[in-house]
């Protein structure tokens, strides 16, 4: 009999010759195998440590190699072979209609977000005010979650602020059927709403306290170099033009009607700062700190958005 240890140490050396791409979850073969090892044999996926010398059956052990020889041959990111995405403690179903769940904003949401302007000079998990009928400046009531993809985000956001209302807009109606999927499984039907949508086309007439969004936004000569792995996902969902801020410009363009006043825009734009502040030199662009640094995701206020780009 083989242990989890033997079965884990062959998927990094098969992992390791095939020379994957990683990036939808994990970042390294290590890491990778680990999470496909511990999926195949049913057990939670921070649980390694315990079961290194667990011995498996034969059954187990073909099961495990098959799923690590599919990542190997596949070369299609784990999240789809498994159909699960983690960010943080929360998981989500996803497959090939959807990008694999990976942005900052999820730890903006968990954090809060702390801002350096006014008239937000915070916003958190702060709620209602007690005694009051009306709404905080200090809380979003009204979220949106633009280009929602697997309506992760907006899952999020509804669980950080648990008095909001929540649209997620997508263009996409297979990312809306897996958005919709994740929704009823946090049975949170009722507070997040699905909307088909290119960008806010669908939106007229409605404004928000919060806009969240993390849009396509890698550029054409990226695009053509993307690893397999990442040729996996929906191009729809990657691709933003020449330099990468087709969306972005868009967004920005619009994202001031449908701000309430007082309201924010949170937006993430990968690797794309220095092209963007290029783009809009007089936009006063807020880049909250996240694991990855400052100026993967950016904060505006309505009134500091452009009136037109």
């Amino acid at each position: 009999m083989t242990t989890v240890r033997e079965l884990l140490a062959g998927g990094v050396e098969r992992f390791e010759r095939a020379g994957l791409s990683y990036g939808h979850g994990t970042t390294n073969a290590l890491d990778e195998a680990a999470w496909l090892v511990l999926h195949a044999l049913g057990l939670p996926p921070s649980e390694l440590e315990p079961h290194l010398e667990r011995r498996v059956t034969a059954v187990e052990a073909r099961k495990v190699r098959a799923l690590l020889d599919r990542r190997a041959r596949t070369r299609k990111p784990a999240a789809y072979l498994i159909h699960e995405a983690w960010l943080g403690p929360h998981r989500f179903f996803v497959d090939e209609r959807v990008i694999v769940p990976r942005s900052y904003i999820f730890e903006l949401l968990e954090n809060g977000v702390r801002l350096d302007f006014e008239p937000v000079p915070f916003l958190g998990k702060r709620g209602r005010k007690k005694g009051t009928g009306s709404k905080s400046n200090l809380t979003p009531f009204s979220i949106l979650d633009l280009c929602t993809g697997s309506g992760c985000l907006a899952i999020l956001a509804a669980l950080a602020f648990p008095g909001a209302r929540v649209d997620a807009a997508d263009i996409s109606e297979d990312a809306l059927d897996v958005a919709r999927r994740n929704v009823a499984d946090y049975k949170l039907g009722k507070r997040i709403r699905l909307v088909r949508s290119d960008l806010f086309s669908a939106l007229a007439g409605r404004s928000y306290d919060l806009i969240l969004t993390n849009p396509p936004y890698v550029k054409a000569a990226s695009m053509r170099t993307l690893p397999e792995e990442y040729r996996k996902e929906p191009r729809l969902a990657l691709a933003s033009g020449v330099d990468g801020l087709d969306h972005a410009r868009a967004i920005l363009a619009a994202a001031r009607a449908h701000l309430d006043p007082g309201g924010l825009l949170l937006m993430e734009i990968g690797h794309n700062r220095r092209a963007l502040e290029r783009a809009f030199p007089e936009t006063p662009f807020h880049w909250p700190k996240t694991s990855g640094g400052r100026g993967f995701v950016l904060t505006l206020g309505r009134g500091e958005l452009p009136f037109q780009a």
